[in-house]
């Protein structure tokens, strides 16, 4: 389970608030430790807090059946979790899980919508990060259809390694697998394409990168479009 502690604020969205705004924010806020594969969020319950990671990096993965599931879109230290909550909705269809242990903020769902009440600026950001969600879920349904698995999991592993701010995590074959939504064998042969190129080292479920350049060269153009429109509408 997620434990409590105290832990410099460094997410993104909320470090774009005025002063004023921000520190209402963290005062509501509790900083919690997150560990590797803790469930934090499962539909059809309702949103009971959201997420602003700092540290840490946030899987989310749309349930298909009883027995299939797919990852649709990564949250780190740009965004948060429980964007439902902004349009008045308090539930999710996907399932939050922990890629990425490490620390984030938790805000309980009353405060977060008495805040969003209160701040324009809140409004407008969460706004805009909506938009990028978006189109980062647009995006992974195009890719997920036309693309072949070694260049999806190198632009995985960039969009990872953004958010972790590390050459080096952790990361199994079979969270790997759903993250990519093939089997393992599928991950097998894409891992040992890449590490055959000297672009990752891969053992035990721990990844290295160790040619970013390469990797962004083996990666498919869905990860350019990602990094163009965070910085288009992030800035």
């Amino acid at each position: 389970m997620p434990t409590a502690r105290r832990v410099p604020a460094a997410n993104r969205l909320l470090a774009s608030l005025p002063p004023d705004d921000l520190r209402r924010m963290l005062a509501a806020s509790e900083s919690v430790e997150l560990n590797f594969a803790d469930v934090l969020y499962e539909p059809p319950e309702p949103l009971q807090a959201v997420y602003f990671p700092t540290q840490s990096l946030i899987s989310l993965i749309m349930p298909v059946d009883q027995h299939s599931s797919l990852e649709v879109g990564l949250v780190g230290d740009e965004g948060m979790f429980g964007l439902p909550l902004a349009l008045g909705v308090d539930v999710s269809p996907v399932r939050a899980v922990v890629q990425g242990a490490g620390a984030v903020l938790r805000m309980d769902a009353a405060a977060f919508c008495r805040e969003l009440r209160r701040s324009d600026a809140l409004q407008r950001e969460i706004k805009r990060y909506t938009f990028v969600q978006m189109t980062q879920l647009s995006q992974n349904a195009a890719c997920t259809r036309f693309h072949v698995v070694e260049a999806r999991l190198a632009r995985w592993l960039l969009m990872t390694q953004d958010r972790v701010h590390a050459n080096s995590f952790h990361i199994t074959q079979e969270f790997l697998a759903l993250m990519l939504g093939v089997r393992r064998v599928g991950v097998t042969k894409a891992a040992s394409s890449l590490f055959k190129r000297k672009l990752i080292h891969y053992s035990r479920g721990n990844i290295t990168v160790l040619d970013r350049r390469g990797l962004r060269s083996a990666s498919c153009g869905c990860y350019k479009a990602d990094l163009d429109s965070y910085a288009r509408i992030l800035g």
